[in-house]
């Protein structure tokens, strides 16, 4: 560490340097090479991707829908067109998924933090 002495004769060669300025911003205009190939790029294009339990039945590419339980390791799959005709096609998946895991469950403690079935949406 550096005693007071040496850290005042630092601070008073840097003031006698001067401080680097920061490179000014540059004086040309962006190329339109640059913004045509940044709008082009499919990765700009679209909404950003959303977990699948967050997505709508409608918005869901698979025809098959699957959860699983992380208490009980049981899975419950269901085909996109039941699920659209039973739930609507604006229900949100992570809701369909619980109910699906709810009216089968076994895992019945009483407790409402502890009841049902727990979904992980990874599989």
């Amino acid at each position: 560490m550096p005693s007071i002495k040496q850290m005042e004769k630092m601070a008073a060669d840097a003031a006698r340097r001067g401080a680097a300025a920061p490179d000014p911003a540059p004086a040309a205009p962006t190329p339109d090479e640059l913004w045509t190939s940044l709008l082009t790029d499919p990765r700009a294009a679209g909404k950003p991707k959303q977990p699948i339990q967050q997505c709508r039945l409608a918005d869901i590419q698979q025809h098959v829908l699957r959860v699983e339980c992380r208490r009980c390791s049981r899975t419950v799959e269901m085909q996109k067109l039941d699920a659209v005709r039973f739930y609507g096609a604006d229900a949100i998946w992570k809701n369909v998924g619980q109910r699906l895991l709810d009216q089968t469950c076994t895992n019945r403690t009483g407790r409402h933090e502890e009841d049902g079935c727990w979904p992980n949406w990874s599989t």
